[in-house]
């Protein structure tokens, strides 16, 4: 069975890839298990750009047909801060509960909330040098002031979805699955991937 590299370091995000992507024809090999600790500077200002770059990057390096995402939280009252640098946001080192904290605090400064937001994910497949492929998924939610739920990672105890009535971190894995913007590429992703398999 052809291998496919799931190029990310982040272990929620790994395993969430992994669920979302079990039903493409393929084994699925990660960066790990592929022997890789290189690191790839994100420095595209699109999310579109930066998984293109990881997922040419380490295609390269692995020689393996790579999946690679790029995703990050947008909100309006921020002018869509702070979207490709969600990672960053509160700096290199920071913890899921510091980028929180952070985003929180500088939403008490543009007026009450909750505020309207969005996720937005690009995942970039690239099979060989000339052939990349993009999905792109989002989810439409509200950013409350109170963290709520143990599950998911990143702002997810903060992005509350309306028609839900909880949060991403409230949602079980399944659920999740349904309705974030990975798992909206994701099955893009996957339908192609299928295809390509024939």
């Amino acid at each position: 069975m052809l291998k496919l590299l799931i190029a990310t370091r982040n272990p929620g995000k790994l395993a969430e890839l992994c669920r979302l992507m079990a039903g493409a024809p393929l084994e699925l090999v990660s960066l790990a298990d592929v022997g890789i600790d290189t690191d790839v500077d994100e420095t595209g200002e699109s999310f579109e750009a930066n998984a293109a770059l990881k997922a040419s990057t380490y295609a390269q390096l692995a020689n393996l047909p790579t999946l690679a995402d790029d995703s990050g939280l947008e909100v309006r009252a921020l002018a869509w801060e702070p979207g490709v640098r969600s990672a960053r946001y509160a700096g290199d080192h920071a913890t899921d509960s510091d980028r929180i904290a952070f985003l929180l605090q500088k939403l008490q400064n543009v007026g009450a909330g909750p505020w309207p937001a969005r996720f937005r994910c690009v995942i970039a497949v690239v099979w060989s040098p000339d052939d990349l492929e993009l999905h792109a998924g989002t989810c439409e939610g509200m950013i409350i002031d109170e963290p709520r739920g143990a599950d998911g990672f990143g702002y997810d105890p903060v992005f509350f979805i309306p028609e839900l009535g909880r949060t991403m971190a409230e949602l079980s894995p399944s659920e999740k699955n349904r309705v974030s913007h990975r798992g909206k590429a994701a099955r893009m992703a996957v339908r192609a991937l299928k295809l390509r398999a024939g």
